[in-house]
């Protein structure tokens, strides 16, 4: 059995089973990346989807996606590849593809407008190692890298990844333990430190989706932008927020699509604090 150190739960895995991720096993008493340069899917996005909208606007950017997710999101929108069933077939069916293949495809897009990689779809921490060994070869071409994520990890990772890493969008997603905890399957204390830290490595924008009933009090959104607030990029500029709509999906079709009144409001509220505001999914 061999202890995985990427998130707070630090999965105890036995020898060729699967951490509760379903991308990390154990093999020869280590640890390592079950999904490693397995991809689920590939797209050519406008990089304002991840959604970066301080990044290099009005680029494209070549978006890449495996399988695996450390949370437990009710309302996850790529559910196919994360942690449902269909995740498992995905395992067996992703195409593999190398470091030096991606880079390779990433390179010869460069005269449709691309720009780089963006890891995305599923959590790209938890198969951090092909991140990592991918991301570095793209710096050695002049590409940008991205990524997004939960930003539940242990500072190990985050030091693997922030040499190499030019963005990220990271989920913030709530600011309360409970619901982090009990909606979730996370750990709020964990996403916070994991943004204190990026902001001093790269460009980081924030996203919360606003969800009915569980995240959308202006009490708590006073709370998170006054915490992003003290916060900033390496080159000075305020962390900017997204703020988005939630549509009912996976096991949450029984809510209501958030009122897209409420999300104009709460981003009204998160200005109180913050210089940029963006709204999505109204």
């Amino acid at each position: 059995m061999a202890q995985c150190g990427v998130c707070f739960r630090h999965c105890k895995i036995e020898e060729g089973s699967l951490g509760f991720c379903g991308a990390r096993t154990a093999k020869s008493g280590r640890v390592e990346a079950y999904n490693y340069g397995r991809i689920t899917g590939l797209a050519l996005d406008p990089i304002e989807k991840k959604p970066l909208n301080r990044f290099h606007p009005g680029s494209l950017i070549l978006s890449a996606g495996s399988f695996g997710c450390n949370l437990r999101c009710p309302f996850c929108q790529n559910c196919d590849i994360s942690w449902s069933e269909e995740a498992k077939r995905h395992a067996e069916t992703a195409e593999t593809l190398t470091s030096e293949e991606l880079v390779s495809l990433a390179d010869r897009l460069r005269i449709r407008g691309n720009i780089g990689i963006a890891f995305t779809y599923n959590e790209p921490l938890i198969g951090y190692e092909f991140v990592r060994d991918t991301a570095k070869l793209a710096k050695e071409r002049d590409l940008k890298t991205v990524m997004v994520t939960n930003g539940t990890a242990e500072r190990a990772v985050l030091d693997e990844l922030s040499p190499y890493i030019d963005a990220m969008n990271i989920d913030l997603k709530g600011f309360t333990d409970r619901y982090y905890g009990k909606v979730l399957g996370g750990s709020l204390q964990q996403v916070m430190a994991f943004i204190e830290e990026a902001v001093k490595h790269c460009h980081v924008e924030l996203t919360t989706l606003i969800v009915p009933g569980e995240n959308d009090s202006e009490e708590e959104m006073r709370e998170l932008s006054a915490w992003v607030s003290a916060l900033k990029n390496p080159d000075g500029a305020d962390v900017p927020l997204h703020i988005s709509c939630f549509f009912p999906r996976f096991h949450m079709t029984d809510r209501q699509a958030t009122d897209v009144g409420k999300v104009y409001r709460l981003a009204e509220v998160a200005r109180e604090n913050l210089e940029f505001v963006y709204t999505g999914n109204c």
